[in-house]
């Protein structure tokens, strides 16, 4: 692993570009503390190139819950469920 200042990686940038290509990992720099390190490109897994909905893999989640006995359905909601509350709902005293 190679160790460049910050002022040297800006001159010498393509020399450390080719670096890298060859595997190298080079740590930059600033006032002698690690600021960042210059890596080979990852190429993406095959599964990872197919974009997921939001980022979220819902299929495994779905997955996951099934194998927990959690069924997801529509849920319940009540008839009166957008019904208008009462005048005095909020006047009542709490329980």
């Amino acid at each position: 692993m190679k160790t460049v200042s910050l002022q040297e990686a800006t001159r010498d940038l393509d020399a450390l570009a080719r670096a890298v290509e060859q595997g190298e990992i080079v740590t930059v720099t600033r006032d002698g503390k690690p600021v960042l390190d210059l890596v080979p490109h990852a190429k993406p897994e095959p599964a990872e190139t197919e974009p997921k909905k939001g980022g979220i893999d819902w299929e495994a989640g779905e997955a996951y819950l099934r194998s927990r006995g959690i069924v997801r359905g529509r849920g319940f909601i009540a008839d009166d469920f957008d019904d208008p509350l009462p005048e005095d709902f909020l006047l009542r005293p709490l329980p």
